[in-house]
């Protein structure tokens, strides 16, 4: 399970993200990106020492800040779902072939012809 694909599922439920600075922000995912970059809604920031607290409509919170994430078990099941019937969809389609350029054989059977395999010969353009 990939953790931007968890994310990706994770988006319009609650989640609680700690900062590396100690910080908590409890509220619902909006989106994220590639860079583990979050906008929260409806948000709740707790101090680092748990005495301070703020409410905010929204937040954007860099990927590089976070420390780790609660997600509701939910969503994780919804993932195990979605991994589990994409594996099954690999494996169907992988018994139909194996793309582009199999079955024609090996060698040099491609290009201009044989009769110019080596350096500089053929019709007589080579450096000289």
């Amino acid at each position: 399970m990939l953790p931007l694909s968890l994310l990706r599922t994770a988006v319009g439920h609650p989640m609680l993200v700690e900062l590396k600075n100690g910080e908590t922000y409890n509220g619902h995912l909006v989106s994220c990106d590639n860079w583990m970059n979050l906008l929260i809604r409806g948000v709740i920031c707790t101090s680092r020492d748990g005495q301070r607290f703020w409410t905010m409509t929204e937040c954007y919170i860099k990927g590089n800040t976070i420390k780790y994430l609660r997600i509701p078990d939910e969503v994780l099941e919804k993932v195990k779902e979605e991994v589990f019937s994409n594996q099954r969809k690999d494996r169907s389609i992988s018994s139909r072939g194996r793309g582009r350029g199999r079955g024609r054989g090996r060698g040099r059977g491609r290009g201009r012809g044989r009769s110019g395999v080596g350096r500089g010969r053929g019709r007589g353009r080579g450096r000289g």
